[in-house]
């Protein structure tokens, strides 16, 4: 084969790598999962300003996996964020870090006509959204 390589002890032409490549690199085009909240406390329709399960170990069972599955593949594992996305352990704690975290996480974020993140509103509960923010506490960074 002309111009094959090796990668991770598959050999692939040139041309399969680059048809790969905007997959690999890819960060906005990933389907929200489901997030499963029994055991969380029902918080109804309208959005709480302030984080109601803070410290909660349900809840922050229950973000860990739900930050997984919808999040670390922009924002990083663990929420170390290799650059796509900020790094969410730097994100304030408290009411003021909430305020910031709900705006984004529900709205999303636009710029230049580009979505860097897509809203989530609609697609995770508000009961998913406050699991999330309750992990990211317990991975928080000054």
């Amino acid at each position: 084969m002309k111009h094959a390589f090796k990668f991770i002890g598959v050999v692939a032409t040139a041309a399969t790598l680059a048809a790969l490549a905007p997959r690999a690199i890819a960060h906005g085009d990933v389907v929200p999962q489901a997030v499963d909240t029994t055991g969380l406390k029902n918080l109804g329709a309208d959005f709480l300003p302030a984080n109601p399960y803070r410290k909660d170990k349900t809840a922050i069972r229950i973000g860990d996996s739900a930050f997984n599955q919808n999040c670390a593949r922009c924002h990083g594992l663990g929420a170390i964020s290799g650059g796509i996305a900020p790094d969410l352990r730097y994100l304030p704690l408290g009411d003021e870090g909430d305020e910031v975290f709900l705006q984004r996480i529900r709205k999303g974020a636009v710029r230049d006509g580009r979505v860097y993140m897509p809203p989530f509103e609609g697609t995770l509960s508000q009961e998913a959204m406050w699991a999330i923010r309750t992990w990211l506490e317990t991975v928080h960074e000054d």
